[in-house]
């Protein structure tokens, strides 16, 4: 598992590594996991060629079985066996060696060798907690859960080092090392593959060996989890007149900002907010990791087109319904500015539940 906050750059980092693994002669399975459905990053592992299950509706934790099935179901081809299966866990959850990777290797260690629980540290939220400073965005629940991912990991990776100086690295991993003695920190980053190999490394350490398993409260877990608005929906595109086209990629970008903008003016901390849009033969990506941040044009497409499909996943310290009156409200608002039509279907926007794991060991 690749573990992390909501836009520490899971997908990215697990495409490069399926696309390294892929590269030595080893088939590879990838699994994504997210509290709703139609996820970008299953969308966006698929765009770019690998065979990949989805695990939606709660965390692996809770969705043990479904997890299970979901790695089975990948393996149905004897020529395509996986050698590797690299699984993607929701970015606001926790306690995941305890309830999946122990369960994993303990129920199915004939079937499966659990490697290490590697846990990406987003930078841009990484100096607000670790360094206790001001205005940190989230409250002590939500970030009780970012230091407990850390807390369990088996190796940590500052990722997007190329976007923090040499100074911000050190600073970063001091604290890691402060906190988290004993275990192994780097830096690298999944985008430009900068110390990458050192990532490839550690995926082949041994699991830490454990007398017991992390405290964790479930109370305070759930809390931290639920004040978290998630938002999934889809958005039609389409030019007003047929002969008119609009850039794909000027349009995911400008609904990214316009929603960042309006949750940044509200005083609401993004954890992550991406915007995928699609036509039949072309994908654009767009993100925002974190309030008054850029936005960030991660996949770019480089099309004129009269139609699109887009896929807009937010992950917000906001109210579902706040969350919807702001997507709705640039949407709207897009529309008249880009002379396009937008319109929102199959929208889901809520509070995560408690978790409740399937297994958990002592």
């Amino acid at each position: 598992m690749i573990g992390g906050f909501l836009g520490a750059g899971k997908t990215t980092t697990i495409g490069k590594l399926a696309a390294h693994y892929v590269a030595t002669g080893n088939n590879v399975a990838l699994v994504t996991n997210d509290q709703a459905y139609d996820l970008v990053d299953t969308h966006t592992l698929r765009a770019q060629g690998f065979d990949v299950g989805e695990v939606p509706g709660a965390c692996f934790c809770c969705k043990f079985d479904d997890l299970v099935d979901t790695i089975t179901g990948l393996a149905t081809d004897p020529d395509k066996l996986p050698d590797i299966v690299i699984a993607e866990p929701v970015g606001s959850c926790t306690d995941l060696v305890a309830t999946v990777a122990e369960p994993m290797a303990e129920l199915f260690g004939d079937r499966f060798e659990v490697g290490p629980m590697i846990v990406l540290l987003k930078p841009e939220h990484g100096r607000k907690i670790l360094t206790e400073s001001s205005g940190k965005g989230f409250s002590p629940k939500a970030e009780y859960i970012f230091l407990k991912q850390l807390e369990e990991a088996d190796a940590i990776v500052v990722n997007k080092a190329d976007k923090i100086s040499e100074s911000g690295q050190q600073l970063l991993l001091n604290q890691i090392t402060t906190r988290f003695p004993g275990v192994p920190a780097i830096c690298a980053s999944a985008t430009t593959e900068t110390n990458f190999d050192a990532v490839i490394d550690l995926t082949k350490l041994p699991r830490r060996q454990r007398t017991a398993m992390m405290d964790v409260d479930y109370e305070v877990y759930a809390q931290g989890e639920a004040e978290l608005g998630w938002l999934n929906c889809q958005v039609k595109a389409k030019s007003s007149a047929p002969t008119q086209q609009f850039w794909l990629d000027n349009l995911v970008v400008a609904l990214v900002s316009g929603i960042g903008q309006l949750l940044d003016d509200a005083g609401c901390e993004i954890a992550h907010l991406k915007v995928l849009g699609q036509t039949l033969s072309s994908a654009a990506v767009a993100n925002r990791v974190a309030s008054n941040s850029e936005t960030d044009l991660s996949l770019a497409s480089e099309i004129q087109t009269s139609s699109a499909d887009l896929l807009v996943n937010a992950r917000v310290a906001a109210s579902p319904d706040q969350l919807s009156q702001i997507v709705t409200s640039v949407t709207n608002r897009l529309a008249v500015e880009q002379d396009v039509s937008l319109v929102i279907e199959n929208i889901q926007s809520f509070r995560p539940g408690k978790p409740e794991p399937t297994h958990r060991q002592r």
